[in-house]
């Protein structure tokens, strides 16, 4: 027998900024009726829901999940509905959650944040741990986030400077003889790591950084002997690290850094008879309580909601 027809009521009267709570458009309540069997409409100062019981109740907490947040002055997204949701459906061992923190604002003003359970364990890891590895597959906003939260430390002064690097590593294709400097000839594998700095800062703050030192992005053969100290240092596409250079990098860190490893060990261009050092990362590290270890899967794609499916394909058909 179905539950009986229920209606609850939501205030949000308290909220100077109602647009941040509800969204453009009333986005955020759509995508709410969109996530759970309710109705959601707008009256006046108060949000009604109705529906079944429990689904009423749900609803009714991803609404007190989005008000905290937009208190707090975060501007509430579809996306973040959608974690507040999945996090009341499928609730963690350590109960409730409100929404998470915004990481940094870009030079836009977007709001950059986690957007799914992985990773907000991603975010929390780099908050908690000097060392993290992130392993997951494409779109899962390994890279991204982890420049976000370098630019918030060197924003901070937590940091005085963003090492950025990753192996020169053809990704199936031999691309010959490349024209130009060494950077010229560096740049295009490196050009990820641009773009996600110039979506985060202006392009011409990054231009100033790059000519004075404060962000560094040079391939991963650049790191031997080096000692980096009071930096944020990210390697990306770490499954393209051999074992032998990954413990190099891994050894670079100086006092007052921070790490962070990225890598999609379903991705390795390396040839077939070199193991790459990612692999071994959780058996030798797992146990090291100052160093975070978080897997991501296609449930944490962001990138676009065609990409988890096709990452879910390939995981299906190996």
């Amino acid at each position: 027998m179905a539950d009986l027809q229920t209606e609850r009521d939501f205030d949000v009267a308290a909220l100077s900024d109602p647009l941040r709570f509800c969204g453009h458009l009333d986005c955020n309540l759509t995508a709410l009726e969109a996530l759970v069997p309710v109705v959601v409409r707008l009256d006046g100062h108060l949000v009604r829901i109705s529906g079944e019981a429990g689904p009423v109740d749900t609803a009714h907490g991803v609404l007190a999940r989005m008000f905290d947040a937009a208190q707090r002055g975060s501007q509430v997204t579809p996306e973040d509905v959608a974690l507040a949701a999945s996090e009341i459906l499928t609730p963690a061992p350590g109960g409730p959650q409100a929404l998470p923190k915004t990481v940094v604002a870009t030079h836009r003003g977007r709001e950059i944040r986690p957007r799914t359970a992985g990773q907000r364990a991603f975010v929390e890891a780099m908050e908690r741990s000097p060392l993290v590895f992130a392993i997951g597959p494409a779109g899962t906003g390994k890279t991204f986030l982890a420049i976000a939260m370098a630019v918030r430390a060197l924003r901070n002064r937590e940091v005085q400077r963003i090492v950025l690097t990753r192996p020169a590593v053809e990704a199936g294709e031999k691309l010959g003889f490349l024209p130009g400097d060494l950077r010229e000839k560096v740049d295009p594998y490196l050009r990820p790591l641009y773009d996600a700095l110039e979506e985060l800062m202006d392009e011409s703050v990054v231009a100033r950084a790059l000519e004075r030192g404060t962000i560094e992005v040079a391939p991963l053969a650049y790191m031997r002997g080096r000692t980096l100290s009071d930096a944020y240092i990210i390697l990306d596409e770490a499954q393209n690290a051999t074992r032998e250079q990954l413990k190099m990098f891994l050894t670079r860190i100086g006092r007052n850094a921070r790490m962070v490893v990225a890598g999609d060990v379903t991705q390795i261009d390396l040839p077939p008879n070199v193991r790459p050092g990612l692999l071994d990362a959780p058996g030798l590290f797992g146990h090291i309580d100052e160093i975070g270890i978080v897997e991501l899967d296609e449930t944490d794609v962001v990138r676009n909601p065609l990409v988890a499916k096709i990452v879910a394909a390939y995981a299906k058909a190996r």
